[in-house]
């Protein structure tokens, strides 16, 4: 058996239809070398039945880690995840992003020690979600622009984000005004430098904790680069409940303690205390 190189974190809550497409997308994947974590934040029966299930059909190793359902609390359940991943190198995305065929291999010879890369993804409406089968993903369907388009895409400009050419996304990836952020959906980097600054901050919700994380390893030396338009994921629709004022306003102070402070540490994350220097 190959040595495994990278651990892939996928968040999910109650969504097979999804996640089940997700995980088709990972069987395709051109880098074979991988292990598949699940964060699962308090999902039903039927998401451990779809796992078992998809254990006997995917050639990559799946590991099931779960809590209790207390609403969203994706940053505990995404730290228990970290704990478990036995790769040195960590991608993390949700159970609602189809990755293309290159999705892992583009992070895996992207890595550099000392960074972090920031991808994004696309984002379809329900109508093209719904459509998306087993086979539009293995035949790549879903990330060509003009299949998008004739099942209900809009043709903008965001549609180059999907660009196969490397020449093109180079570009693109340098004259982005968009930060170079971790971001939950598509984000990588080296476990140690995840573990080094705690991980998530376990206070904040729905809105901005990754980026916060993201924060710290900036402030901790590690240098983000941006991969936005060279790794490239679909992104399939679905409500928010959980999004609420009350939450974004706190975890909007708790972003900007962060960038004042220049934390490299929250007291609030995988270990429950304080640094001690």
């Amino acid at each position: 058996m190959s040595e495994i190189k990278i651990s892939v974190i996928i968040s999910t809550y109650n969504s097979e239809v999804w996640l089940q497409k997700v995980l088709w997308g990972y069987q395709n994947q051109q880098f074979k070398d991988f292990e598949m974590v699940i964060a699962d934040d308090g999902s039903g029966p039927a998401t451990k039945e779809l796992l078992e299930q998809m254990k006997t059909e995917v050639f990559y190793p799946i590991k099931h880690v779960w809590q209790e359902d207390d609403g969203f609390q994706k940053s505990k359940i995404l730290n228990k995840a970290i704990l478990v991943c036995d790769a040195l190198y960590i991608v993390m995305s949700d159970g609602d992003c189809i990755p293309r065929p290159d999705f892992l291999e583009i992070h895996y010879t992207t890595k550099r020690e000392g960074h972090f890369l920031s991808g994004g993804y696309f984002k379809l409406p329900m109508e093209t979600s719904k459509k998306i089968n087993k086979e539009d993903i293995f035949a790549g369907r879903c990330f060509d622009p003009e299949w998008l388009k004739e099942n209900g895409v809009p043709s903008t400009f965001k549609l180059n984000k999907l660009t196969k050419s490397k020449r093109k996304a180079s570009m693109l990836n340098f004259i982005t005004p968009t930060k170079t952020t971790w971001n939950g959906n598509n984000s990588s980097g080296w476990k140690k430098d995840i573990v080094a600054v705690n991980g998530f901050d376990e206070r904040m919700q729905y809105g901005g904790q990754d980026r916060e994380m993201g924060a710290r390893m900036v402030n901790n030396g590690v240098k983000p680069i941006q991969i936005r338009y060279s790794s490239t994921c679909v992104h399939l629709d679905h409500a928010r409940g959980y999004k609420n004022k009350e939450t974004l306003a706190r975890n909007k102070a708790i972003r900007k303690a962060t960038k004042e402070k220049r934390a490299v540490w929250t007291p609030y994350g995988i270990v429950k205390k304080k640094l001690i220097r």
